[in-house]
């Protein structure tokens, strides 16, 4: 597993990744008590203890870049830099959401930060992200499509074929595997022969990575590497970053099928602790970083009470941007 030291980043980079990072944690904190209280429309798929993999590689994109992402993709696209409430608002399905509350938690989309969607079927967005970064090839705008990804969509076929044809025509995608140790609720040895999923790139021709990915500064300079790698028109990278949900797959989910003692491991390295060590090692000082996460707790709190205040869709709008083919 490649390793990084905190000489590629300045403590106010650091401060704004440990920033989003906690944007993002409370954000999904808020988001699970809604949906304990049945304010949340839809399912809802969490993924704290992930967000150095998304605020990372976020961190190594610039405008113009795109990315596409899962079901359980909140961190992604607000890493992307969509806003809070907005992004709490579609998932409470009002007016002002990102998708006017009709997408949810599931279809977080704005294409205006460059966040083509969250993507409810396993694996469908990895050849939307090959195409995105087609055309950025043909129109030569120098753009990077990153699109990210479970270990168990690495079973699927359009992983293979986004791979293969992204190898092929050496298209400027960072494929970036999350890889959480389980597929739902399978253990990753349970459905997968060679766990190392980075090895699988050698067959399609582009490098394989795998890093901690509970480690911002480690994602971000693997990210930083892989872009510039395909905006010089090397290709693509697959970026297997380690890491781990501390909650089950879905609400309905308790995750009872953990081994004792998992959790609590995965715990003491959360990407929170880990940033906040790489920032006392750049000398930054404690009050610096507690003030980080009262500027993110307070922030987030005040996009919540805005969606929570914004109006329901009127029933007439239901059919708005809903097509039917004959």
């Amino acid at each position: 597993m490649t390793t990084a030291t905190t000489d590629s980043v300045t403590v106010e980079q650091l401060l704004g990744m440990q920033r989003r990072m906690h944007e993002i944690r409370f954000f999904e904190d808020i988001t699970k008590d809604w949906f304990s209280r049945s304010l949340v429309r839809g399912s809802t798929h969490l993924g704290q203890g992930q967000e150095a993999v998304s605020v990372g590689v976020a961190s190594a994109l610039r405008a113009g870049d795109t990315t596409t992402c899962t079901y359980r993709g909140h961190a992604t696209v607000l890493a992307q830099g969509a806003p809070l409430d907005r992004a709490f608002a579609e998932i409470l399905g009002k007016e002002q959401g990102l998708c006017r509350g009709k997408g949810g938690s599931m279809h977080l989309t704005d294409l205006s930060v460059g966040a083509l969607g969250s993507f409810a079927i396993v694996g469908a967005h990895l050849p939307v992200s090959t195409g995105a970064a087609w055309a950025a090839q043909l129109l030569g705008t120098g753009a990077v499509s990153a699109t990210f990804f479970g270990d168990g969509a690495a079973n699927i076929g359009t992983f293979h074929e986004a791979m293969n044809l992204a190898g092929v025509w050496k298209l400027p995608v960072l494929f970036v595997l999350e890889n959480n140790l389980y597929g739902e609720y399978s253990p990753i040895a349970t459905t997968t022969a060679n766990t190392r999923l980075s090895d699988r790139a050698a067959g399609y021709g582009m490098p394989g990575v795998r890093v901690d990915g509970n480690d911002v500064v480690a994602v971000l300079d693997a990210a930083a590497h892989a872009a510039e790698r395909a905006r010089a028109g090397e290709g693509p990278t697959l970026m297997e970053a380690m890491t781990y949900r501390q909650s089950g797959h879905s609400r309905s989910d308790p995750a009872t099928y953990r081994p004792a003692g998992e959790l609590d491991a995965w715990l003491a390295r959360d990407p929170l602790l880990v940033c906040a060590g790489r920032l006392r090692e750049l000398g930054a000082a404690d009050a610096e970083i507690d003030a980080v996460r009262e500027e993110a707790e307070k922030t987030v709190h005040e996009a919540a009470e805005r969606a929570l205040s914004w109006s329901e869709p009127a029933a007439d709008s239901r059919f708005d941007d809903v097509w039917e083919n004959r």
